[in-house]
């Protein structure tokens, strides 16, 4: 079976001082689920590691499960495989304009059919700001910051907590992190 890099999204930890996790827990953690070459981005739950064609679905649960029993932390995670990563940097249409990356908000959408919730609030006006949508993910331009962004807002609220989002600059490091060499999976 081909290895592949996997990316593992967990929402909210690390948030303020609710649900602290450290990284070195978590990335041990996703070891002893038997996923390899675990690696931290950051402080905010964002994971590269190798597997051997597992479902992204399963690998999202089990990371769900075994951060409740062994951190004690819920959290919803979501697993995507780095093709799929790469597919949402490749359609955001935002880029042209966005000239502040850190303000560049990038929602990931669990189910592919949540683009219809998303695709009403691109056709509104936004002020500077800006919406589009892609076939995994929502984008927002954010000028005058995140917390100040009347779209981030309104699209948070529609998704609810079946999203989770990131700035283009965390997405773009986990990219780069899945496209350096994997360890070799272990030997019979």
């Amino acid at each position: 079976m081909t290895s592949q890099r996997y990316i593992a999204l967990i929402r909210g930890i690390n948030v303020g001082r609710a649900k602290r996790v450290a990284m070195a827990d978590l990335r041990a953690l996703i070891e002893e689920l038997g996923y390899r070459d675990a690696r931290s981005v950051l402080n905010s739950g964002n994971v590269v590691f190798t597997a051997d064609g597992v479902d992204p679905g399963v690998a999202a649960a089990a990371i769900e499960e075994q951060l409740v029993l062994k951190l004690g932390v819920a959290a919803r995670v979501m697993v995507l495989v780095s093709e799929e990563l790469a597919t949402v940097l490749a359609e955001n249409t935002l880029l042209p304009q966005a000239t502040d990356h850190a303000r560049l908000l990038v929602f990931i959408l669990g189910d592919p059919a949540m683009r219809a919730a998303v695709a009403p609030l691109c056709e509104r006006s936004w002020g500077d700001e800006a919406l589009a949508v892609g076939q995994r993910a929502a984008y927002v331009w954010c000028p005058e910051g995140v917390l100040a962004s009347a779209a981030a807002t309104t699209l948070g609220k529609q998704l609810g907590d079946t999203t989770t989002s990131r700035n283009w600059n965390t997405l773009c490091k986990l990219y780069a992190l899945c496209k350096e060499p994997a360890s070799a999976p272990p030997g019979p």
